[in-house]
Formats: structure tokens, C-alpha cells, sequence
């Protein structure tokens, strides 16, 4: 679909996050919100439900969870930036684009057990280039414990 008139970058963030919010059906699986949403930062919030637990004992959250929902942050960031370097072309050539996003490379660092009623991840820009974007990201709990922190290299160009 191509769109005659110009969207502003605030248009193009919400498309942005109702991909990866309600389009994605592995981000619909766990249920996450974007909470904030610019091209220097974003934030993702998961509430805490039975089917995530990882430790039944603990009952705290599955470390593939926690690094699923950092490298979707992740790349979430990389594909705000990327948009907005791209504003003033074509709906189908952002697409295009976005399509491209892929993650090179991901750690992380689990500091603490998954445990909270809810939890919320955030990333930053490390470094951006025209192929590569190095993000930071952090995981907190609702009692702004950090619960894990990674960084990702996405493949953006």
C-alpha cells in the first residue's frame, strides 16, 4: 500500500509499535505493551502470569522470557531509529525496510530471579551506522530491582 501523503514521525512510531504490540503473534503470545515509544528509548512492560514461569519452586520468570522480551526491546529501538532516518519515503519502502530488521548478536546478563507481579524492559542506542545499530537493555521488576541487562547488535540497513 503505498501512501501519497507524508506521515510524521509520530505516526510512523504508533504503526511502529502496533507491529510489534498486536502483529507479531510470538510478542501477542506474551502479552507485551509498549509503553513509550522514541528513537532514543522505548519501554516494554509484561505482567508476570503462570504459563511464564521458569523455576515452578521460585516461581519466577523463565530466563527465555526475560531474554525474548530484551531482544524484542532491542530491536523495537532499532527499528524507531531507523524510521526515523527514513522519514519522507513510502510506506512500502519502510516496510521493506523493517523487514530487513534482524538481530546479529544478543547477551545477556541475568542478575536476579524473574520475580514481580509485572515487569518492564527499556533499551537505548548504543551506536548506530547505516547497516548496524549496538543497543543497550535493561530488565526491572515492579520494584525497579534490575532483573537482567543484555546487549544487541541488529542488522538495520
Amino acid at each position: 500500500m503505498t501512501q501519497e501523503k507524508e506521515l510524521e514521525l509520530k505516526d510512523l512510531l504508533n504503526i511502529l509499535k502496533d507491529i510489534y504490540q498486536n502483529q507479531m503473534p510470538f510478542n501477542r503470545l506474551l502479552n507485551i505493551r509498549v509503553e513509550k515509544i522514541t528513537p532514543e528509548e522505548v519501554r516494554v512492560r509484561i505482567d508476570m502470569r503462570e504459563e511464564l514461569i521458569g523455576n515452578f519452586i521460585r516461581k519466577s520468570l523463565h530466563g527465555g522470557v526475560i531474554s525474548s522480551i530484551l531482544d524484542l526491546t532491542g530491536g523495537l529501538i532499532a527499528s524507531a531509529e531507523m524510521i526515523k532516518r527514513m522519514q519522507g519515503i513510502s510506506m512500502d519502502e519502510i516496510g521493506a525496510s523493517l523487514a530487513k530488521i534482524g538481530t546479529i548478536d544478543l547477551r545477556i546478563d541475568y542478575l536476579r530471579a524473574g520475580r514481580g507481579r509485572y515487569f518492564t524492559a527499556s533499551g537505548n542506542i548504543l551506536r548506530t551506522g547505516n547497516k548496524v545499530a549496538v543497543i543497550r537493555m535493561e530488565f526491572h521488576n515492579d520494584e525497579n530491582l534490575l532483573i537482567a541487562a543484555g546487549t544487541g547488535t541488529y542488522l538495520v540497513g
